[in-house]
Order: structure tokens, then C-alpha cells, then sequence
């Protein structure tokens, strides 16, 4: 499910992010970069697992996003919380946990720090 919040293009996903998924979130995430929208919110606060083709989802939009010079956030549980943490604990166990900005829920993923707001009024010559 996406939804839009200013600038945040917001992707809800639910349930397993596994072989036979991934391949949609990943088009969802490609649709919405085709669509200029280059500042995405994964809320993967609903997933309840996540095997290595959906950590490679994830990855690939972090360099994807990198790539259009565009903004990727992941909404995550605490490693603690009773629900939804087992995303957090698999970024975790491989290592690549540091590589993502994670937030606790939509408001503060979707909050525009200064870095954000210089890059949504870019400089005019």
C-alpha cells in the first residue's frame, strides 16, 4: 500500500518479505522512483519475516535511492518490541543494519531534518 506524505513517498509492507514478494516491493519502490518521487519511506513495521532476497530489496533500494540522490527510510520496531522486530534483528545479524536510516514510526520518518530541507529547495543559479 503507498501513501504520500509531503515530500515521502510511503510504502506499507505486511507480513513476509521473501522470494516469492520481494519482486513486488522492489516494483513499487522502482514505480515510484520512475515517478520522480525520490524520498521513500519503507514501513516494514508489519513484516514478520524477511528472508535474504527481501534484505537484498532493501539494499538495492538504498542504492538506488543513492544513485537519483534520493532519500530512503526504513520504519522498524525496536530490536525489543514484542512485535515487528524480527526485520531489525536480521539487519542486525548480517551486518548491515548501520546502513539504513531506521525511525520508530511514520511521524518521525517522515519529520524534515536540515539536510532534508536543503535538498527539497536545491540552490538556483
Amino acid at each position: 500500500m503507498e501513501d504520500r506524505r509531503g515530500e515521502w513517498v510511503v510504502l506499507q509492507v505486511s507480513g513476509e518479505m521473501d522470494l516469492v514478494t520481494s519482486p513486488a516491493v522492489r516494483q513499487h519502490i522502482h514505480d515510484a522512483v520512475a515517478e520522480g518521487r525520490h524520498w521513500l519511506v519503507l514501513d516494514l513495521s508489519e513484516v514478520r519475516f524477511c528472508d535474504s532476497s527481501g534484505v537484498g530489496v532493501l539494499i538495492a533500494a538504498r542504492r538506488l535511492m543513492r544513485s537519483c540522490s534520493g532519500r530512503l527510510r526504513l520504519i522498524l520496531p525496536p530490536q525489543d518490541a514484542a512485535h515487528g522486530s524480527h526485520v531489525h534483528r536480521v539487519l542486525a545479524a548480517l551486518g548491515v543494519r548501520r546502513l539504513f536510516d531506521v525511525y520508530p514510526d511514520l511521524g518521525a520518518a517522515t519529520e524534515l531534518d536540515e539536510d532534508d530541507e536543503e535538498a527539497a529547495d536545491p540552490l538556483s543559479a
